[in-house]
């Protein structure tokens, strides 16, 4: 069977003339954001508050002739660009990774076989197949299509789709804008229809990149989260400055030194400033939509990555998804009998026009599961038989609609000059295109029911003919004589990985439920062996068309099933749950699944079937379209969220001993001073990777899926977490704070009692550090869980501090004084005795929790 330009018959580009033409041509990409420099690094540094208060601190040393003390402040600035740089570089490679997955993708054919690659690796010569919902890669001619239509409102700003046509011998390239024009323009989309083009300018050389549009897939937006933190940043910041002008103030009239009296307030606002925040979070969202996208999940809107923890139902298609979308003909019922197909046995001649008409009514170069099992069938069973019709040249095709589910496609037969027309589509709507009587009616409904209680996709078939006198075509397909051929009965087996990954969920407090176009019978079966709760009860699309919104949302709260659902029902399905106050994620593929995806809380496209209107519709794009996916994408969102909650409640936790170090002996003109700048810049040293690096890195708790997902409406990080952080802060503080007033009841000198208080400080620190890598794991459990960024930070802050502690010129900048062993000792393990009370609090918890359960 031929079309004009059959895609069958192309065999397209090889593997070494399309590396030739990469290397010639480059890639199809238009020019994006430049990656940041090290100039760009560095001016954003400097834009940085904690950045601004070094230069100040350097240069009030400078001025007050302390050379070494400016000189190593400043020299500071050089570490923090470092780990600037570095945090900078791992959250670009991590988004460039996620703009390679997120740019559109086109189905070519090369070197005869039809592959899905990324639109960037497409190049002149290419022979693209286009599909409804796909975005056009590159400037293209058309070869062959049908029903061809494209929205290029963004090269035109013409909303109305227009109509392609194949081009003709001889013509020339035409602008964009206005129907019939033989070629199709990077970045328009298809929105009915398919065909074949050929490709003819990639990137800049393509109509858009004449215009210069730059293009990015992915579009950082301010997240709730983002917004919260903000708030949040802004808070701290003005109590930071306002505290600082009071210390500066309280100094002055105290002890009449106005240059150490603004040294003080510096250090309190290094102190208070939570310059960690936005840092975290821009390192935990791009890092963790990277790690997402191992899980074979790409994220494409920030947001997703928050939602994720708190989702309470998915919705998710069966095939593919659930299923392994390997179709295979597994039974044929010609209207008497049911033949089960066996590899390698007897085909039965009686069953042989089902599949040459299910041939006949699919695409000649089939991307759709189902027609591909047809005509692997045909290929495996019938080949070299009068049933195969390559000679045959298709005129034209009915697409499948909402009103009717079933497709049709003519051909003119080469030999005999009569047009014969095969049809297939869902069995109800083959019977009605068969206009049958009641008995065949019922004796079909039969072999359909037979079919869908074994579990199989059923499919019905049908064909018709018209002799050389009737030359017009009827406008729609009921107006052709349809004679009903048979069934056939398609079997797709599920994942081995789903009935645990749904298991996951129930534990996880999270709602499956499957919406399938399939039988009802069928999506029982299915529903029963992957472990769905309550799969008996079951409702239909027909059923949902007639059923009021209320019903709906009374009736969802058991089903769990949807059959025979078209893609525009899915939007009625969402509102429905989102009434009952669910947090909703749903998966969906195709054009008419988009209203549905960008209703839903988190819109899951298929990225291996999906079509980029879905993909630009979604906040997630599965990669392998496999339901575990979205699981551990779920887990992965959580453990980032946890992992975050950590690093934030870290920050708060060490900032306040720190600020109430650099306070409270300024409130009393006889008390010497613990913390000047440079020790403040030594604690950020080990601050700033501790929470952006250790924190990060750091595996899911146990519970992670046995918890119920967090309420929406709850803040991120509210009072309540706060509270606990900052008590945590607050037993440092009191540690700290005893050694420094011992210290100094001892008869201690000012440097030596800085040096122990210093000393507890750090410990203190390190100690937090490692419980709060779990808040539900006690401090011995965590010390065995491997995390390898915590030897180097950890093990980075000892080294230094014991350097501080012996070499003769870092012991004077940092104003110490050599003190015994048992001395530091005793602060180390004071320091460590600051977390006593918060394991006691994991236990206690731990404890009453299992109570409840």
């Amino acid at each position: 069977m031929n079309t004009s330009f059959s895609a069958g018959n192309l065999h397209g580009l090889s593997d070494m003339e399309v590396a030739q033409k990469i290397a010639k041509e480059g890639y199809n990409e238009l020019p994006s954001s430049k990656p940041k420099n090290v100039f760009n690094i560095a001016f954003g540094v400097v834009k940085e508050p904690m950045f601004i208060l070094l230069v100040a601190c350097g240069s009030l040393y400078m001025l007050l002739g302390d050379i070494q003390e400016g000189l190593m402040l400043l020299g500071f600035v050089f570490f923090v660009m470092g780990i600037e740089f570095y945090q900078e570089k791992k959250t670009e490679k991590a988004l460039d990774a996620l703009k390679d997955l997120a740019s559109p993708r086109a189905l070519v054919i090369r070197e005869g076989k039809t592959i899905r690659i990324a639109g960037r690796d497409v190049v002149t010569d290419d022979i693209i197949i286009l599909q409804e919902g796909d975005r056009v890669p590159a400037d293209a001619v058309v070869l062959d299509c049908v029903n061809l239509m494209a929205d290029e409102s963004l090269l035109t700003g013409e909303s109305v789709s227009v109509r392609k046509r194949i081009i003709k011998e001889g013509e020339q390239a035409f602008i964009p804008g206005g129907d019939d024009i033989p070629y199709v323009y990077s970045g328009s989309m298809i929105v009915q229809g398919n065909g074949v083009v050929r490709v003819t300018a990639t990137g800049m050389n393509t109509e858009i990149g004449k215009i210069g549009k730059a293009l990015e897939s992915i579009v950082e937006e301010p997240t709730q989260l983002k917004r919260e933190m903000g708030t949040l940043v802004r808070r701290l910041t003005i109590i930071g400055v306002t505290l600082c002008f009071i210390v500066i103030g309280v100094y002055y009239l105290t002890r009449g030194d106005l240059i150490n009296g603004f040294l003080a307030g510096i250090t309190l606002a290094m102190a208070m400033l939570p310059e960690e925040f936005p840092v975290v979070l821009t390192i935990f969202l791009a890092l963790g939509a990277w790690r997402i996208s191992k899980k074979n999940v790409l994220t494409r809107k920030p947001a997703a990555i928050e939602t994720l923890g708190s989702a309470t139902v998915l919705c998710t298609d069966k095939t593919g998804t659930l299923t392994q979308n390997k179709m295979t003909v597994t039974k044929l019922f010609n209207g008497k009998d049911i033949f089960e197909i066996v590899e390698d046995h007897h085909f039965p001649e009686p069953f042989h026009e089902i599949i040459e008409y299910g041939v006949l009514s699919s695409q000649a170069n089939p991307f759709d599961p189902m027609e591909m099992a047809i005509t692997n069938t045909l290929n495996s069973h019938l080949q070299n038989t009068e049933h195969v019709h390559e000679d045959w040249l298709m005129e034209k095709e009915y697409p499948l609609s909402r009103e009717l589910m079933a497709m049709s496609r003519v051909f003119t037969n080469t030999g005999t000059g009569e047009k014969v027309i095969a049809a297939k589509g869902a069995p109800e709507a083959i019977f009605d295109l068969c206009h049958l009587d009641k008995e065949s009616l019922n004796g079909y409904k039969r072999g359909v029911e037979e079919m869908a209680n074994s579990g199989l996709r059923v499919l019905g078939v049908a064909k018709a003919k018209l002799t050389q006198e009737q030359e017009n075509l009827p406008l729609v397909q009921h107006d052709f004589d349809f004679e009903f051929v048979g069934l056939i009965g398609l079997s797709d087996p599920i994942r081995e990985s789903v009935p645990m990954a749904v298991s996951e969920c129930y534990q996880a407090g999270i709602r499956v439920i499957m919406i399938t176009g399939d039988y009802p019978i069928t999506a029982i079966n299915i529903g029963k062996a992957i472990g769905l709760k309550n799969p008996e009860l079951c409702i239909s699309g027909p059923e949902l068309t007639t059923m009021s919104e209320e019903e709906l949302s009374v009736r969802i709260k058991d089903v769990n099933i949807f059959a025979r659902v078209i893609p525009e029902q899915k939007l009625k399905i969402v509102n429905a749950l989102k009434r009952n106050g669910e947090i909703v994620a749903m998966t969906g593929d195709g054009v008419n699944d988009a209203p549905a995806l960008k209703a839903s809380n988190i819109g899951i496209a298929m990225g291996d079937k999906g079509t980029d209107v879905a993909r630009e519709a979604s906040s997630l794009v599965l990669m392998d379209d496999n339901f575990s996916s979205i699981v551990g994408a779920v887990k992965m969102g959580r453990r980032i969220f946890d992992n975050l909650q950590k690093a934030l409640g870290y920050i708060f936790a060490i900032h306040v001993p720190i600020a109430g170090l650099s306070l409270i002996p300024v409130l009393f003109a006889d008390m010497p001073l613990i913390l000047w700048p440079v020790h403040i810049v030594f604690l950020e040293l080990i601050i700033d990777p501790a929470c952006s690096i250790i924190f990060e890195m750091e595996k899911e708790e146990k519970n992670v899926m046995s918890r119920p997902p967090k309420d929406i409406k709850e803040p991120f990080f509210g009072a309540k977490k706060i509270l606990l952080s900052c008590t945590q802060g607050v037993g440092i503080l009191i540690i700290s704070m005893l050694v420094y007033f011992i210290g100094l009841e001892s008869g201690y000198s000012e440097k030596a009692v800085r040096t122990l208080s210093f000393v507890t400080l750090i410990v203190a620190n390190i100690a937090v550090i490692l419980s709060n890598r779990s808040w539900t794991n006690s401090i011995f459990k965590i010390l065995v869980t491997p995390n390898k960024a915590v030897k180097w930070v950890v093990g980075g802050a000892l080294f230094f501090l014991i350097l501080i502690l012996n070499v003769p010129f870092l012991i004077n900048l940092f104003q110490f004084e050599k003190v015994g062993f048992m001395e530091l000792v005793i602060c180390a393990f004071a320091g460590l005795f600051s977390i006593v009370w918060f394991e006691i609090y994991k236990y206690v918890s731990a404890k009453r929790k299992k109570a409840i359960l």
